[in-house]
């Protein structure tokens, strides 16, 4: 059998995520000390206790990275014995997947996107820039949407293809919120400003690229145990060099998720989703192969019990 793995992105995060995993594994406890050591935060409290840190960018994302490589390090056995025919993450996703590949080490991978979280605030400090979740408008609908309004001089793009009829927007946060009216009167069942305070794959970030890649060389390795899936054009990808490029990208270019597993799942029999339920939801409508969510510590023991 073979399979892909799969790895939730910002926004999958809430208070107590990990705390089980933490409780049952010696070796999860290992992880969250090496990542409160590199990060000089105790990521016990910060997971695990309600706190405003939890949604700032530059946590929330070696967070939700923490607890994802945690749950794959307790089946890697089991699925590298089985075969993993690729990783795939969704926004920071694609850096726990690379974490899983080997293409970066748990420790550079945690100091690696607190860094990236930090560089997307800053460049989304002077800009009030914002995200808005847009459900029930096709795709070419949106696209010709955004490219109106910024011929008007709006800062709208289209960031995250998630499915069919449900598109996340990035850009100004005041552009984003002038449009809700006319967008719900183009038909759309909804359209509402998520709690964000950057704007991620668009041009807003296009500052910190270079940065940014120079933080990717520093961190990454040419050792990939399986392909990944890049967000950026969905296709795989398996060295530094690529990875170098398709990082950088992926700071300005959209999310192609839907995409991804539509391009991508007549490669494998099933998906699992490491450290969130988020893909699933999301997989239910893209693929007819089945995607199993491992969070809990149960989950994990059921999995690794069955044949």
């Amino acid at each position: 059998m073979s399979r892909a793995i799969i790895f939730p992105g910002q926004g999958s995060q809430s208070v107590g995520m990990g705390k089980d995993l933490f409780k049952n594994s010696a070796e999860v406890r290992v992880f969250f000390e090496q990542a409160s050591e590199i990060l000089k935060e105790d990521m016990q409290k910060l997971c695990f206790e309600e706190n405003a840190k939890l949604n700032l960018t530059q946590y929330t994302q070696p967070a939700i990275l923490l607890v994802s490589y945690s749950v794959f390090s307790l089946v890697r056995k089991k699925l590298e014995g089985s075969g993993i025919a690729f990783g795939l993450g969704h926004s920071l996703g694609e850096f726990s997947a690379l974490c899983a590949s080997g293409a970066l080490s748990f420790e550079k991978a945690i100091a690696l996107v607190h860094k990236r979280g930090i560089l997307m605030e800053e460049a989304c400090k002077s800009k009030v820039a914002g995200m808005m979740v847009v459900l029930g408008l096709e795709d070419v609908v949106l696209e010709e949407f955004c490219e109106k309004k910024r011929n008007l001089g709006l800062k709208v793009w289209c960031a995250n293809y998630n499915g069919d009829g449900q598109m996340v927007l990035g850009g100004s946060k005041e552009d984003l919120q002038d449009l809700e009216v006319e967008l719900k009167g183009l038909g759309a069942k909804r359209a509402l400003i998520l709690p964000m305070s950057v704007a991620s794959h668009c041009p807003a970030l296009e500052s910190i690229c270079g940065d940014f890649k120079v933080l990717l060389e520093e961190a990454l390795c040419d050792s990939f145990a399986f392909p990944i899936i890049s967000n950026v054009n969905a296709k795989p990808y398996n060295s530094k060099i690529q990875a170098l490029e398709l990082l950088a990208n992926q700071l300005v270019k959209p999310v192609l998720y839907k995409q991804s597993i539509r391009e991508n799942d007549g490669a494998i029999d099933s998906f699992i989703e490491c450290g969130g339920s988020v893909l699933k939801g999301l997989n239910k409508r893209l693929s007819k192969k089945d995607t199993l969510s491992l969070q809990t510590y149960a989950e994990i023991q059921d999995f690794l019990q069955k044949d």
